[in-house]
């Protein structure tokens, strides 16, 4: 799999999983202890999350971190 396919499917799976509790960036943001100009960049392909800040994300959202890698 290429690295940008990746980054898309993470990308679309955690802005799945936040709408789908219906969360907002600003919220989500907060919860992660991350800007919200950087989650923006994130949900948009425009910047590639450490795994730190994919485990941040996935704590937030409360979900476990396979779920946005499938």
């Amino acid at each position: 799999m290429i690295e940008n396919e990746i980054l898309k499917i993470i990308a679309d799976n955690i802005r799945l999983e936040r709408l789908k509790k219906r969360i907002s960036q600003e919220e989500l943001a907060e919860k992660a202890e991350i800007s919200t100009k950087y989650l923006n960049m994130i949900e948009n392909y425009k910047s590639n999350p450490t795994i730190v800040v994919v485990i941040k994300i996935c704590k937030a959202l409360e979900i476990n971190i396979d779920k946005i890698c499938q």
